[in-house]
């Protein structure tokens, strides 16, 4: 059933955000130079722009899936493909301590333009966005563009959220993230360990 898929996505999404990226560092430092509410808009800004790709993708998605029935699953293999390269890469990479970026003090509104901004332009997350979701996306279960959405919308979600959270806890996660050095030995190897767990997940699911 696909609510199961649904739990999964959420669990492996809230496993993400526990590894700081750059979406939790602009907040940071938003947040530190230009206060709570700096910080709290900056999130809103990258949720904004989630959304935009949530919809692109959507959007693209669905033109093919007229052309092609065959097409997602195309794309959902090359996207296991491209969340095992990340995984490699990230188990790869060495460990270096976080460090909040020092940004100036700009006005919420510019804070939150900046965010979307950086969100949408970012390559990175297109391309995370499109090996990402396919993978929950069960067509038996009914609609895959819906399914899609739903996922996109959780995802926009549950950012807002946790953005929100490190706004208002700002200098304490900063301190702790600095300090934290075994978080930063073992960042690498968690998200590795999730992005082959999806790759393995769509293999399994391929077999049954």
């Amino acid at each position: 059933m696909w609510r199961y898929e649904m739990i999964a996505f959420v669990l492996v999404v809230l496993t993400l955000f526990l590894i700081p990226g750059p979406a939790v560092m602009l907040t940071l430092a938003q947040s530190i130079s230009g206060g709570r509410r700096n910080g709290i808009f900056t999130g809103l800004g990258i949720a904004v722009g989630d959304l935009i790709h949530t919809m692109a993708l959507v959007l693209g998605l669905s033109a093919v899936l007229m052309t092609s029935a065959h097409a997602f699953e195309v794309i959902k293999y090359l996207g296991a493909a491209y969340l095992f390269y990340l995984g490699i890469r990230a188990f790869l990479e060495k460990s270096s301590r976080f460090t909040v970026p020092s940004v100036e003090r700009v006005s919420v509104r510019r804070s939150f333009n900046q965010a979307v901004l950086t969100e949408v332009l970012n390559p990175k997350t297109s391309l995370f966005f499109l090996a990402f979701l396919p993978q929950f996306v069960r067509p038996a279960d009914g609609t895959v563009v819906l399914q899609l959405l739903t996922l996109g919308l959780t995802f926009v979600a549950l950012s807002i959220a946790y953005t929100t959270l490190i706004a208002l806890l700002a200098g304490s996660v900063s301190q702790w993230l600095s300090k934290n050095k075994m978080l930063a030995d073992w960042q690498g190897k968690v998200v590795g360990f999730v992005y082959f767990g999806l790759g393995i997940h769509l293999a399994l699911q391929h077999q049954k």
